[in-house]
């Protein structure tokens, strides 16, 4: 492809040395693709970027994994070393820390700092999300937070920190001799999801909606009649949305999607040979009602995770 394209407009291609603020613009283009998508390393290995990166600009060379790598690795330590002089000069800050685990169960804590900037502005920054392999105790996690702060310059700077209501999180703050604050969004979602879980009534109505999603999510066959059957309707390709035992909202979620593609959820089960059973009317005048009720909880639990507005 590149020497066709080269053959037939050679005239319009420069295969001389590239002017170095444009390679530092490419570079500094191609850092912000890696961290802002979440690429990997060996996308400069890939065959057809490569294509394409030489046809947008045949002088420019691809930096290697590992010289990618350092490139962005140089980036972090820039953008943290502005992050912490904005640090410097706020005055008051608070914290939010939380631990999570990920995909492949690996534990971390997550620690952002949260402050009014020079626009008066609600502004966040980072301070870390640490591996953390050692017991959860409230002095492991004391040590973490307290390290991450003393790095970042926050020591005597922070009003409040919010966590969840855990033991070792409520130890944790209490051995920095901080305000705490619950967090309220974490308090809803418990409350919610211990009401769903005490009404027995719910149970069946949550258990197949589950089955029919599930059907959906692992056969490949019914994912694409779906499909077909949504086109035909001429309504959008929507998934459908699997329940998660830890978060009511994704009771929600799943129920208002199930309930939203109802007649193309049910018109394709009936061309399909499975044992799974659609939901009954009676079952979706249950779920709507259950939605008109869970909504107000939802719409308050959006409204609360919000970053840049006060809540």
């Amino acid at each position: 492809m590149i020497r066709h394209f080269t053959a037939k407009h050679g005239a319009a291609v420069n295969q001389g040395n590239i002017h170095v603020d444009r390679k530092r613009e490419l570079d500094g283009a191609l850092v912000n693709m890696v961290v802002k998508d979440s690429q990997p390393f060996s996308i400069v290995d890939d065959c057809g970027f490569k294509e394409l990166v030489a046809l947008l600009d045949p002088r420019y060379t691809l930096p290697s994994r590992r010289v990618l790598k350092e490139m962005v690795v140089k980036r972090y330590e820039e953008e943290k070393t502005k992050a912490k002089a904005v640090m410097q000069r706020v005055e008051a800050v608070s914290l939010t820390a939380d631990m999570w685990n990920s995909i492949n169960m690996d534990a971390y804590l997550a620690v952002t700092c949260h402050y009014v900037d020079d626009s008066a502005k609600l502004a966040t920054v980072l301070l870390g999300v640490l591996p953390f392999p050692e017991a959860h105790t409230a002095v492991n996690i004391t040590a973490a937070m307290r390290s991450l702060m003393e790095e970042w310059g926050t020591e005597g700077k922070v009003t409040s920190i919010v966590t969840d209501a855990g033991a070792n999180m409520v130890a944790s703050v209490r051995s920095l001799n901080l305000r705490h604050a619950l967090c309220f969004d974490h308090s809803l979602n418990v409350v919610v999801k211990k009401s769903l879980d005490a009404t027995p009534g719910l149970q069946d109505l949550r258990t197949r909606p589950r089955k029919v999603v599930t059907f959906f999510k692992t056969s490949t066959t019914a994912k694409e009649k779906l499909r077909e059957v949504q086109e035909q309707m001429n309504r959008p390709v929507l998934k459908l949305i699997q329940e998660v035992d830890t978060r009511w909202n994704s009771t929600y979620l799943m129920l208002q999607r199930l309930f939203k593609e109802r007649q193309s959820v049910g018109a394709a089960l009936a061309m399909l040979k499975t044992d799974v059973r659609p939901l009954s009317s009676e079952d979706y005048e249950t779920a709507d009602a259950c939605l008109q009720l869970l909504s107000p909880f939802f719409q308050a639990t959006v409204e609360l995770s919000e970053e840049k507005r006060v809540s």
